[in-house]
């Protein structure tokens, strides 16, 4: 399995999907836009699209961030799209793929930093995909927007700050508002780079601090993510070799 990341910014890192990759044996590679490295010219070079985070909105303007074209990205994500190909969307991925399949993002209800509880929907309960998942678990968050909804669009979990936690597209389309993907390693590199963010949110409800973001425990939210990952890659290769 190909997995391609594209990553906006150094300290918005795939974290503990790097580590999925190396255990299951996949191979990963990336655009670094923040470093001027290009997007993929199609989407023969990857089976696996993985669209990371990043400060920026889908509505990010050249003009405001020269590294970040969002309308590049979401004709790479559609293509893929279109193509049958999985694609994970986290947080901003997550909001550039539901704008890519017509569905603009919208601002969360509340700006979430730190770890808090998701619930899974009933259908997220039934689907096969999200059995590690339970009723709900704890998981990381840090944004202040979230994804469109499409009418075929199904939304998995929810959370008390946020309505769309997990959406599912299609059956291999999934975009998530929050990071399953965090680790200590990420959560510090999020830490030195919002400061001003941090400090501005001080009072909000469904805000964590540095003191109490490093803290926290990862390894159950990891332990989720890989089980879906592996779901998902397993139902991608039974029907690609049909």
């Amino acid at each position: 399995m190909r997995v391609h990341f594209i990553m906006h910014e150094a300290f918005e890192a795939p974290g503990a999907y790097v580590r999925w990759v190396a255990e299951r044996g996949h191979a990963a590679s990336y655009s670094r836009v923040f470093a001027g490295d290009r997007l993929p010219g199609d989407v023969d070079g990857f089976d696996l699209l993985v669209v990371l985070g990043g400060p920026q909105s889908p509505a990010t303007t050249r003009a405001e961030c020269p590294h970040f074209d969002s309308v590049a990205e979401q004709a790479l994500i559609a293509a893929a799209v279109a193509s049958g190909k999985p694609v994970i969307g986290i947080c901003l991925g997550a909001q550039l793929l539901g704008e890519a399949l017509g569905a603009p993002f919208a601002h969360s209800p509340e700006k979430e930093i730190g770890t808090f509880p998701i619930v899974m929907t009933e259908a997220g309960r039934r689907h096969p995909l999200f059995a590690g998942f339970g009723a709900g678990l704890d998981v990381g968050h840090w944004h202040g927007d979230m994804p469109g909804l499409t009418p075929d669009a199904v939304v998995l979990a929810t959370s008390q700050g946020c309505p769309r936690q997990i959406i599912a597209y299609s059956d291999r389309v999934f975009g998530f508002q929050c990071h399953l993907e965090f680790t200590p390693k990420e959560i510090e590199g999020l830490i030195a780079a919002s400061s001003d963010e941090l400090a501005e949110a001080r009072n909000r409800k469904f805000v964590q601090q540095p003191e109490a973001l490093r803290t926290n425990s990862y390894d159950e939210m990891n332990a989720a993510l890989f089980g879906f990952l592996d779901g998902l890659v397993a139902a991608y290769e039974r029907r690609t070799v049909r």
